[in-house]
């Protein structure tokens, strides 16, 4: 059941460390719906959706993110999903 759905744009440095791959496996075990995706400012996109609890407990992580991220900030907005399953984009 969705019942909240956020967009995560997440700056510092997090493209060419594995942050969406990370990501993905992450909402995986969350059972999260959403993207990840790149974006050519260098931030990474996430959408998410799902319960409250989960996306929050998604959002606490991704401020550290994979092992070689050095997460600076994360904007947070509500925003909405469609879709199913989680999936990894395409650059924007």
């Amino acid at each position: 059941m969705t019942d909240k759905t956020v967009k995560a744009i997440i700056r510092g440095r997090v493209q060419g460390v594995g942050y969406r791959d990370w990501a993905e496996r992450q909402a995986h075990a969350l059972d999260l719906t959403g993207y990840v995706r790149n974006r050519r400012d260098g931030a990474v996109e996430l959408v998410l959706a799902g319960s409250g609890e989960r996306i929050d407990r998604m959002l606490n992580s991704c401020r550290e993110g994979p092992r070689l991220a050095q997460v600076q900030d994360i904007e947070i907005a509500h925003s909405s999903w469609t879709g199913s399953g989680f999936e990894v984009l395409p650059t924007v």
